[in-house]
């Protein structure tokens, strides 16, 4: 317990918070904070489970959501396109990936991969031809934390609000927003 205690002041201040605002929060007084801070106090279980349960609360709505995260715009090819078209799109806006979308609906997803693939076995022309599964769609309140997990098994994440698309999502997108350009 004594670990977790260490963590208020850390924790308190990553959200910004004075001593006065956690205990007002909390409902607690500030100098208990202040006494539990500094390590001048063994505090009753009852108020620390306040003030733990105040701060989680409080972390939860500084946590991170798909819209924070996402590029809203959505760079996309058409199931109809050819391969040569899809190159050029990504040398053009300099990515790796993109969503195959018809009718405002994800049908499929387009990597640098999936095209040097389709060009070796030569599978077809189009996108149609060569083009995988669609990618994932989440909501845009979906949690960073579940986004990092998806990523780990998918190159990208689309994002949509009330059945349409709002928003791609790549691994670099999360990288930059969390850990800064």
């Amino acid at each position: 317990m004594l670990t977790e205690l260490d963590q208020i002041k850390k924790i308190r201040k990553k959200f910004g918070l004075t001593q006065s605002e956690l205990a007002k929060i909390a409902n607690v007084s500030q100098s208990l904070i202040a006494k539990i801070e500094s390590g001048r106090i063994d505090p009753a279980y009852s108020n620390v489970k306040k003030i733990f349960s105040t701060l989680n609360s409080i972390g939860k709505k500084h946590e991170l959501k798909a819209s924070n995260i996402m590029n809203d715009k959505i760079i996309s090819v058409q199931p109809d396109e050819d391969i040569e078209s899809v190159i050029k799109k990504m040398r053009k806006f300099n990515i790796s990936q993109m969503p195959v979308i018809l009718d405002n609906k994800a049908v499929g997803l387009i990597t640098e991969a999936i095209v040097l693939d389709g060009i070796l076995t030569k599978k077809g022309k189009s996108v149609t031809d060569i083009m995988n599964d669609s990618p994932p769609v989440v909501s845009k309140n979906t949690s960073s934390d579940a986004i990092i997990n998806l990523l780990q098994f998918v190159p990208m994440i689309l994002v949509s609000e009330h059945g349409k698309l709002k928003g791609v999502i790549t691994k670099s997108d999360v990288i930059e927003r969390i850990y800064g350009k």
